[in-house]
């Protein structure tokens, strides 16, 4: 079974569970959509701090280090007890964190922006990603270059209809001195995306470094093909990507279990960068479905992603002032939201200092 075929069996059960919904993400706790402490590795003798990560969606390398962390037992070592458990995308994630159904979840900055648009209180408290790990992926063919935003004009892409690309690529290629419209952008389902893609139907689609991008070229690797991409970061998006988003009320009422789950995530995600193979080995033991080789390739991908030169000299999770100011810029352009929202109130450096 494909993984986007595993994938797409997996949300089935998952609905059926009931476990989508109003309550999905509590919905999925002990159930076959959980990836708890509790449900897959021992759980402490001695009563700790229970909190609930949401990893935002299935269990992949970018979020590969929370799960290290549990097996590792460094959150047991800090006195938390953590479940880790699936989610329904950056968006959904950071609003159910917001609403208090998990405390801590994998975000991005453009989802804790829309979600502070809306008078959510979520803020992000350390960074995974220190760069956007977002490119626009495709097929490569005979006679054809792909090497620059222009040459995508007049070509279709799929993405998620909730999918932050939506706004993206537009403000994008207009900075990129294109027409908004030159990406002829269709809304799919997200489980339809892959083999749409694979199958010819659209020519690009969104991949993501530490998630989607090696599964991609995994199966395209089985047809016999190659894939290609052209990251956002290199045609001049200087954006943060992805790390740990709680709430102001969370920081505010329990500072200590905040610093240390952040302090304990980054000695899991460090044990995952010295140690990928015995890493994807913990995640796939779990997960059968998983490709162990792909899973190796998304946690080296992520490695690569954790620094860069303006996160140099800063402890791990350090979100880089400059590119916070650039990131809260482009999304309000991007997004079309007030200028009141500012960088200063979508994230903190205070546990990474």
């Amino acid at each position: 079974m494909e993984q986007w075929q595993w994938a797409r069996r997996w949300w089935t059960v998952l609905a059926c569970a009931g476990s989508i919904g109003a309550m999905g993400a509590m919905g999925a706790i002990g159930t076959v959509g959980a990836i708890g402490a509790g449900a897959l590795w021992p759980t402490p003798a001695v009563a700790q701090e229970k909190v609930k990560f949401n990893l935002s969606w299935l269990p992949q390398g970018s979020t590969g280090g929370v799960l290290v962390a549990i097996h590792q037992g460094f959150y047991r070592e800090a006195g938390l007890e953590v479940s880790a458990v699936v989610g329904h995308g950056g968006q959904r994630t950071v609003n159910e964190v917001d609403q208090g159904l998990f405390e801590f979840g994998y975000g991005d900055p453009i989802s804790v922006m829309l979600n502070r648009a809306q008078g959510g209180r979520t803020k992000m408290v350390g960074a995974i990603n220190a760069v956007w790990p977002g490119a626009i992926c495709y097929l490569v063919k005979p006679g054809r270059t792909l090497a620059k935003p222009a040459d995508l004009k007049g070509l279709s892409m799929g993405g998620g209809g909730a999918s932050p690309l939506q706004n993206i690529v537009p403000a994008w290629l207009k900075a990129n001195g294109l027409p908004p419209t030159a990406i002829k952008l269709l809304r799919l389902d997200p489980s339809t995306i892959n083999p749409s893609f694979l199958q010819g139907r659209v020519d690009l689609t969104e991949c993501w470094e530490g998630a989607n991008l090696p599964v991609l070229k995994s199966l395209a690797a089985k047809q016999g093909r190659e894939i290609g991409s052209l990251r956002y970061r290199d045609f001049g998006l200087d954006m943060v990507g992805n790390g740990i988003v709680t709430t102001e009320t969370m920081i505010a009422k329990k500072p200590d279990v905040v610093r240390r789950f952040v302090q304990a995530t980054y000695r899991g995600y460090a044990w995952m960068r010295e140690h990928p193979e015995a890493s994807a080995g913990v995640i796939v033991s779990q997960y059968p479905m998983l490709d162990k080789q792909v899973m190796v390739e998304q946690i080296r991908q992520i490695g690569v992603l954790e620094t860069d030169r303006e996160t140099q000299g800063h402890k791990p999770g350090w979100l880089p002032v400059p590119r916070m100011e650039a990131t809260a810029k482009f999304v309000r352009d991007a997004f079309n939201l007030p200028p009141t929202l500012r960088a200063t109130d979508i994230y903190t450096n205070q546990f990474v200092e």
